[in-house]
C-alpha cells in the first residue's frame, strides 16, 4: 500500500508564466521517488495520491530525467480581457449611450 508523504515534505516553487501557461515545480522528498513513474506523466489522481496539494487545473506536463524528484506542472492562463474596442462593439445595439 502506498503511503502519501506529508504535504510539508514537498517544496513548492513560486509560480512563473509565459504567454499561455502558469508554471510551477514541486520537489518531492526522496522517499517518494520510488512511487513516481519513470517513463510517463502522472494523472492528477496519482500526484495527489503522493501527497501533492495544489489548486485545480494543474497538469504534470514534463519529466526531467536527471531530477525525477522535481515534478513540473503547468495550467493554462485565463483568457485576456477583451480590449476596449471589442467592448464597444459588443455594446452596440443594447440601447446604451
Amino acid at each position: 500500500q502506498k503511503m502519501a508523504a506529508q504535504p510539508t515534505d514537498f517544496y513548492y516553487s513560486s509560480k512563473y508564466e509565459d504567454e499561455d501557461y502558469e508554471y510551477r515545480h514541486v520537489h518531492a522528498p526522496k522517499d517518494v521517488l520510488k512511487h513516481i513513474p519513470k517513463h510517463r506523466l502522472m494523472t492528477e489522481a496519482e500526484w495527489r495520491g503522493l501527497g501533492i496539494q495544489q489548486s485545480p487545473g494543474w497538469v504534470h506536463y514534463l519529466i526531467h530525467p536527471p531530477e525525477r524528484h522535481v515534478l513540473l506542472f503547468r495550467r493554462p492562463l485565463p483568457y485576456p480581457p477583451p480590449t476596449a474596442n471589442a467592448g464597444k462593439a459588443n455594446d452596440a445595439g443594447k440601447g446604451k449611450v
